[in-house]
């Protein structure tokens, strides 16, 4: 069972030419910096309109996100918008790739892979997701929306115990 679920959750790893390609790696040495530079950027903006257009440009950037991957087995559960996430395994690192049908959430997508991708399980399991309420992401979103970036971290959570 706990090999099913693993297939479910893992794609297979990509051929040398696309290695990293669209998994994010990691911005900051750790997450605990990523967490903490986020929030400086986040403290630069006056008002939630001004952040919500900065997290949608985050969104921008991701790597394009394949679309034989956007299926059943990479959609996160939880997500008012179409949110999916996959994962692979390098060097005892997991690298994260993700995208979502709606622009804000694109840009979620891309704050808590800049938090979680390219570290490792025990680092992962030692990041709560609690963050997003410290950073004040969960208040500024709908309950809808908030809940989706709270069942996208688990499923990274998930991801790292199995």
């Amino acid at each position: 069972m706990v090999v099913e679920a693993r297939q479910a959750l893992y794609i297979p790893p990509m051929p040398a030419a696309t290695t990293n390609a669209p998994f994010l790696p990691p911005e900051d040495d750790t997450a605990e910096a990523a967490i903490a530079a986020i929030g400086e950027e986040l403290a630069f903006f006056d008002d939630w309109m001004d952040r919500y257009q900065f997290i949608i440009e985050l969104g921008r950037k991701l790597p394009e996100y394949p679309q034989a991957w956007q299926d059943e087995a990479h959609r996160v559960q939880g997500c008012q918008s179409q949110v999916w996430l996959a994962a692979e395994e390098q060097d005892q690192k997991l690298f994260f790739a993700g995208a979502s049908d709606a622009a804000i959430v694109s840009g979620l997508v891309a704050l808590v892979l800049r938090v979680y991708s390219g570290r490792s399980r025990e680092e992962i399991l030692g990041t709560d997701p609690v963050f997003l309420k410290d950073l004040g992401l969960i208040a500024a979103l709908s309950a809808n929306r908030g809940n989706g970036v709270a069942a996208m971290a688990e499923r990274i959570q998930t991801i790292a115990r199995n």
